[in-house]
């Protein structure tokens, strides 16, 4: 199933499938496809919503930095960087199993973006399923993440952008406050072994640094024996007043 559909000069289109905010790409989908010319590890900045359904253009710089635009607005630019966090030790499959029985967020209306691709309940088809709840001890969130098989390629493996895309929500979860619309400003991944479609992981969470605004946190996605796979920090901002409401508009 192709993600994003690409022309020459740099332009693609994110299909409307992969969306955080309705007609807004999910950040860490978005964070995905401007890191990919750059490779396994890297660092992106989300500088404005990056639409659904509209060419935009990806280009890479002299000095190696990936730009997306849509128009004449930069809405992205990623650069080589690695996460200043270790994966936490993994959480066994049958803890993370338990723990999405109590995601937070499965009542639609307890979620901001019910219909996000990655966690929102109310993409039973086409999501992701990504549902991350709390363990019975610790700050840690876990969930099971198995990619359905229609999301593989060539021997199976995901296309990273989903990788970084089931890394973003999470983290999210863990250090933002429930009930506010808080958006993902910044985020830094590193992909070490490929995801495949329709084998099992565990994907974990855990808070950074929670802020009146500001909040850091990080995720890892792990094989189903505990082998961390990939790692990420994000930064999340909390809207307020008129710029909360347009983003739930």
């Amino acid at each position: 199933m192709r993600q994003i559909d690409e022309t020459r000069g740099g332009a693609l289109t994110v299909a409307p499938r992969f969306n955080g905010p309705p007609g807004v790409t999910n950040g860490g989908y978005a964070c995905g496809l401007a890191a990919e010319p750059i490779g396994p590890a890297a660092s992106v900045r989300l500088l404005a919503p990056m639409p659904v359904g509209v060419p935009l253009d990806r280009r890479t710089g002299p000095d190696g930095t990936v730009t997306v635009r849509h128009g004449d607005v930069v809405v992205a630019d990623a650069v080589p960087g690695e996460p200043t966090v270790a994966p936490r030790p993994a959480p066994s499959l049958a803890a993370a199993r338990h723990a999405t029985r109590r995601y937070a967020a499965a009542d639609p209306d307890r979620h901001i973006f019910p219909t996000c691709v990655v966690c929102g309940p109310l993409r039973p088809d086409d999501g992701l399923h990504v549902f991350p709840g709390p363990l019975s001890a610790g700050d840690v969130l876990a969930c099971p993440w198995t990619p359905a098989p229609g999301l593989g390629g060539q021997g199976g493996r995901i296309d990273s952008r989903l990788v970084w895309a089931a890394l973003d929500c999470p983290s999210g979860f863990a250090c933002m406050p429930e009930g506010r619309v808080s958006v993902l400003a910044t985020m830094t991944a590193r992909i070490d072994a490929p995801v495949r479609a329709g084998e099992t992981y565990v994907i974990a969470a855990w808070p950074l640094e929670r802020g009146e605004r500001k909040h850091r946190g990080a995720s890892a996605v792990y094989a189903a024996d505990g082998t961390p796979l990939a790692v990420a920090e994000a930064l999340w901002i909390t809207l307020e007043g008129d710029r909360g409401a347009r983003w739930q508009a």
